[in-house]
């Protein structure tokens, strides 16, 4: 039989089959010695041990399209990253950061930014200017007034939905509002999970219909990008791009070198200055702990 794992914890993996529900599940002993575990997304074939009491034991892990360690989930389609406009205001670095993860494991971002309910126009235009001439797709919301949640689950739509953000940006607002009308099997999942038991510490799967799905992932405060040669940095920035091979030296990195282009894109306002101020940063500490 073969589901999907929508919620790990505890040594106990939930697998959702379609047409039948949710078993509670354990992990074979061959994977725990083979290193392997399984993750939240994992497409994986079981074996029932108990119909009535929906148990079983995960046989096999199906092949990953993709993975991600933090958070640890696994065959999503793209991310959305939803930061706050205002209270609290967005951490740049931290978006940043996750943006470049994204794009090591080429899986595509959207981005939104809630609370335009109470974010002044101005923050909401420099937000805009940054990231939209990055080539992201950028939606703006407010939970509280459900502003722009049809085009939000327009953009999910027919998709494996990684959501992630820090703590207190209304995501949890969001998530409930994508939700709404869901009439498919999720009352078998909520009652296998006891979904409201547990905070937010745990990657979760959540169907938004019949070919969309959110996977809940706990709040962060740091990403850390330390498996990343400090070299590859420059082609997690798509706006970077266009600029390859128009600089002097071969392999420039746009840090120090003279008659560097994407230097001078910068200076001529074509590249956002604080997106090329946080991939200086991001080099440095990639170059630091190379170091040591």
């Amino acid at each position: 039989m073969t589901g999907k794992i929508v919620k790990g914890i505890a040594g106990f993996y939930y697998v959702h089959v379609a047409g039948s529900g949710v078993y509670e599940c354990k992990a074979k002993g061959i994977f725990r010695r083979d290193g392997i575990k399984p993750l939240v997304g994992d497409d994986v074939e079981i074996r029932v041990l108990d119909e009535k009491d929906m148990e079983g034991s995960i046989q096999k892990i199906l092949p990953r399209r993709n993975e991600l360690i933090r958070p640890a989930v696994a065959n999503i389609d793209q991310a959305l990253v939803v930061f706050a406009v205002t209270e609290p205001s967005p951490h740049l670095n931290l978006l940043d950061r996750f943006l470049v993860m994204m794009e090591s494991r080429d899986i595509p971002a959207v981005l939104c930014f809630n609370k335009t309910d109470i974010g002044s126009r101005p923050e909401i235009e420099e937000l805009r200017e940054i990231y939209a001439s990055c080539g992201y797709p950028v939606i703006f919301t407010s939970a509280r007034q459900e502003e722009n949640i049809e085009t939000l689950k327009g953009l999910l739509h027919g998709k494996t939905t990684a959501i992630a953000g820090p703590s207190g940006v209304g995501k949890s607002s969001l998530i409930n509002l994508i939700q709404s009308g869901v009439t498919m099997e999720t009352g078998s999942v909520s009652r296998k999970i006891g979904r409201g038991k547990h905070t937010t510490r745990h990657a979760e799967l959540l169907v938004i219909d019949r070919d969309s799905y959110i996977m809940d992932t706990p709040g962060f405060s740091s990403l850390y990008i330390s498996d990343m040669e400090k070299d590859k940095l420059k082609y997690c920035f798509p706006e970077f791009r266009h600029y390859e091979g128009k600089c002097r030296f071969n392999g420039c990195d746009h840090t120090h070198e003279p008659d560097c282009a994407v230097k001078e894109a910068v200076e001529t306002g074509k590249i956002h200055e604080k997106r090329y101020e946080n991939y200086l940063s991001l080099y440095r500490e990639l170059q630091e702990r190379k170091r040591y």
